[in-house]
C-alpha cells in the first residue's frame, strides 16, 4: 500500500485543523486592550471571541471538513488497494483456462459484479461447470462469491 503525498498533506491538514479548532474553542481570548486617544485600558471578558478567533475557527472548520471529505471519499490509498493493476489482470488472464477466462471476462464486463445465474445463462455452461470454474477463480483470489437469496453474487477482488 503506497501513501501518496496528497494523502499525507490532507492528513496533516486534518490534524492541524483539529488542534487549532480545539484550542480556540476551549480557550477563547480573555484579555482585551482598549485604546482611546492617549488612554488605554485592559479588561478581562471571559468567553468572548475576537474577530481573529472567529476567522480561525471558521477556516479550521472548512479545512477540517475538506480534508475529511478527501480522506474518506477520494483517497487514492483506498483506490489502489481495492483495484488490481492492469499488469496483474493481464497476468491473471494468461494463467486461466479457457472456460475460466470466459467467465472472468464476463465478470469484468459486468463491472465486477454478476449473479452466478447470469453467468450460466450467458455462457451456456452447465451450473456445475460454472461452479467449478468459480471455485478455481476463488482459489486464485480473483473473485469471491456471496450468498444472495437463492443464488450467489460473484464479485471481483
Amino acid at each position: 500500500m503506497k501513501i501518496r503525498g496528497l494523502s499525507v498533506f490532507m492528513a496533516v491538514l486534518f490534524v492541524g485543523a483539529v488542534f487549532v479548532l480545539g484550542v480556540k474553542l476551549l480557550k477563547p481570548a480573555s484579555i482585551h486592550v482598549f485604546v482611546e486617544g492617549s488612554e488605554s485600558a485592559v479588561s478581562v471578558i471571559p468567553g468572548f471571541f475576537t474577530f481573529t478567533d472567529v476567522f480561525l475557527i471558521t477556516m479550521s472548520s472548512v479545512i477540517l471538513g475538506a480534508s475529511l471529505i478527501y480522506l474518506l471519499l477520494y483517497d487514492p490509498i483506498q483506490e489502489t488497494s481495492m483495484k488490481k493493476s492492469d499488469a496483474e489482470l493481464k497476468y491473471s488472464m494468461k494463467t486461466l483456462k479457457d472456460d475460466e477466462r470466459v467467465i472472468y471476462e464476463l465478470i469484468l464486463e459486468g463491472k465486477g459484479i454478476v449473479f452466478q445465474s447470469e453467468i450460466v445463462a450467458k455462457t451456456g455452461f452447465p451450473k456445475a461447470k460454472v461452479s467449478r470454474c468459480l471455485d478455481a477463480l476463488e482459489n486464485r483470489d480473483l473473485v469471491e462469491r456471496h450468498r444472495k437469496g437463492m443464488g450467489n453474487i460473484v464479485l471481483l477482488k
